[in-house]
């Protein structure tokens, strides 16, 4: 019986603790002062959950703190001050003080623009292409194998030399500066350009 009469106590203060947080004109208690009962000089792993690892322990040291309601005697002595400094500028003064800080920051602002748009624009032009690459390829293809290159001659342009006449050589050395003309009585078989003929001459055995 007794056991029973104490669990009724309890349940009917819990029932109207209940009621009392339950109304609507009971304040949040999210809103009201913490006092600290209990402090610990050990670590307290839930402070830390709560805390995201900000504060590890809660002890004398970081109650002070972490409670404080009012800046430290320093700052509220050099916040003080500044609020006398600001009371002695005439409205004149601050209202010119506040347009030069407004064309200042305005300034600043189009500089730093100034800058995002000439790096945006230098990006784009580093990206853009200056070249073709259809016309690189085909030049790559006519330098190296010949590609789209005419078999034909001009005329006048070259023409074919005999080994056996004389002043061939005459020809070939003075081929550097002077205009090639196609010599007459020349076979129907055209020969290689002078500069083989030239290697033809150095390799025949027996001349020199």
């Amino acid at each position: 019986p007794s056991v029973l009469d104490s669990f009724a106590l309890l349940s009917g203060q819990l029932n109207t603790l209940n009621k009392v947080l339950k109304h609507e004109k009971t304040p949040l208690l999210r809103n009201q002062v913490i006092i600290p009962l209990v402090l610990s000089p050990d670590r307290d792993e839930e402070i830390m959950r709560q805390t995201e690892g900000r504060v590890p322990v809660f002890s004398h040291e970081v109650v002070p703190d972490h409670l404080r309601t009012k800046p430290d005697p320093e700052v509220e002595e050099q916040e003080k001050q500044l609020i006398t400094d600001a009371a002695r500028i005439s409205p004149d003064v601050a209202q010119k003080q506040i347009q030069s800080l407004n064309k200042m920051c305005s300034n600043l602002l189009e500089k730093i623009s100034k800058e995002e748009r000439e790096s945006e624009s230098g990006g784009l032009r580093q990206n853009k292409q200056t070249f073709n690459p259809a016309d690189t390829n085909a030049l790559v293809a006519a330098v190296a194998f010949g590609k789209g290159l005419s078999n034909r001659r001009p005329p006048g342009s070259g023409g074919s030399v005999q080994s056996g006449q004389p002043g061939a050589g005459a020809i070939i050395a003075g081929a550097s500066g002077l205009q090639q003309v196609p010599m007459s009585g020349a076979p129907a078989q055209q020969q290689p350009m002078l500069a083989g003929v030239q290697m033809a001459q150095a390799g025949q055995p027996g001349k020199k």
